[in-house]
């Protein structure tokens, strides 16, 4: 199919901040430390995508999460660490499956190497995940499970579309409930389990955290239309080339209006180059923007209905921000 100094979330409590700010900083020495490896090689290849950045969003979630308890519990940084080197595997398959040849900038591992070392590596940061997990207690490893039994299934469901009389969008959106909200979800579990939260505490938060992953990624789906290459740092339509039907699409494509009927053949497949100035023209301007957009404010409100019986500490306040910036940021 995206902390603190990479989203800009309105941190106005310091000490909050600085938590934070050290919090990941223990995550990226341990995140470093965690895939090093006899074999020089191995090590080069597992630090591949980790030295070629990225928001550490999901650790940033683990450690808000945490000061919902005891911050400083000794789980929350490995904790982060194993979200991390979860999401950091995915993508290297991810990559494999999209033939992808550039992530984060950077040549992808496949473009480097080639698919099979990215596929072992993607195999050794799992592996390297579970060994950190197996000290956090088998509660952990059980929520692990599952959740990367929502990754693959997602994974599956996106690859082989929906089934004879499942309505396309209902499919996406719980594909995207599980390729990306179920790590996002487990991010804010393992944060307040790790840090001692109440019972309640962590399922609001886990409850949050996945509608903030699905309303992250339909914010994705706006950019890739409406905003402009200076703004986002994207090539407009880069989904619509790769005839990537996202909900824009589905909601344009779901239109039986006649005046929509050019719009419908050009999506009906990857928009051919020629032909995506136009698409993206009669997309912005088309309804289905607004009916994409609705949905993506039904999530993060979502998200806000369980922050809002959450503590009234500073975390609070930082999350129910984040709600906001993934609306605004999508323009």
């Amino acid at each position: 199919m995206a902390a603190p100094p990479v989203v800009d979330l309105p941190l106005v409590d310091e000490r909050l901040a600085a938590d934070l700010a050290n919090g990941l900083a223990a995550v990226e020495k341990q995140l470093r430390a965690s895939v090093e490896s006899e074999d020089s090689f191995v090590t080069e290849a597992s630090r591949h995508l980790i030295e070629a950045g990225g928001k550490r969003f999901r650790a940033m979630l683990v450690l808000l999460a945490a000061q919902f308890g005891n911050p400083d519990a000794p789980g929350v940084v490995p904790g982060a660490v194993v979200i991390e080197l979860t999401h950091l595997a995915t993508l290297y398959h991810d990559d494999v499956m999209d033939e992808a040849p550039v992530r984060r900038g950077s040549p992808s591992a496949n473009a480097r190497w080639d698919n099979t070392v990215a596929i072992l590596t993607g195999d050794y940061l799992f592996a390297q995940a579970s060994e950190i997990l197996a000290d956090l207690g088998p509660e952990l490893i059980r929520i692990q499970a599952q959740t990367f039994s929502r990754l693959v299934r997602g994974q599956i469901r996106e690859t082989i579309g929906p089934a004879e009389g499942v309505d396309p969008i209902t499919h996406y959106i719980q594909v995207l409930a599980d390729k990306t909200g179920s790590l996002i979800a487990t991010s804010g579990r393992f944060g307040a389990l790790l840090a001692g939260a109440p019972a309640e505490v962590t399922t609001r938060l886990t409850d949050a955290c996945e509608a903030i992953g699905v309303a992250w990624q339909l914010g994705d789906d706006l950019i890739d239309v409406a905003a402009p290459t200076v703004d986002s740092g994207k090539t407009p339509g880069t989904d619509l080339r790769e005839g990537v039907q996202t909900l824009p699409v589905l909601y344009a494509l779901a239109s039986d209006r006649p005046e929509d009927a050019r719009l419908r053949a050009l999506l009906s497949g990857p928009v051919a180059e020629k032909d995506v100035d136009e698409a993206l023209e009669l997309l912005r301007a088309n309804r289905a923007m607004a009916e994409a957009r609705d949905e993506l404010l039904r999530w993060a409100d979502k998200a806000k209905k369980a922050l809002a019986g959450l503590p009234e500490i500073p975390a609070r306040e930082a999350l129910i921000g984040l709600c906001d910036y993934v609306v605004e940021r999508s323009g």
